[in-house]
């Protein structure tokens, strides 16, 4: 992900992070590459997670869990543990808007 990030030389899709507890919630690999290239910042859409019904979450079916609720979700992500990839699922009743941040501009500490 890393080598197409550089080589388009933007980011496409901001990370979803929780306004409240600073959770990232979509986005954790795109928050990897922001390191990998020595971002110092990184676009991101914020909202409030727990109180927002147009974001709704779900377990990935054969992830071992039955249910799984944006508490359980918030909790995790306050914790020094992780769940394996693809446990959780988020829907929104809305779409990421389109973006195209230069990588030139998140490599910089202020404009």
């Amino acid at each position: 992900m890393a080598k197409i990030t550089k080589k388009w030389g933007c980011y496409t899709k901001p990370l979803l992070v929780d306004r409240e507890s600073g959770s990232i919630l979509d986005g954790h690999h795109r928050h990897a590459v922001g390191h990998i290239l020595n971002l110092v910042r990184l676009p991101v859409v914020l909202f409030d997670y727990l109180e927002d019904d147009s974001i709704t979450v779900e377990p990935w079916p054969n992830c071992g869990l039955e249910t799984l609720t944006k508490q359980d979700i918030v909790q995790m992500s306050i914790s020094d543990e992780l769940y394996p990839p693809k446990t959780s699922r988020h829907t929104t009743s809305w779409n990421s808007p389109p973006i195209a941040e230069s990588l030139e501009r998140l490599a910089k500490s202020n404009d």
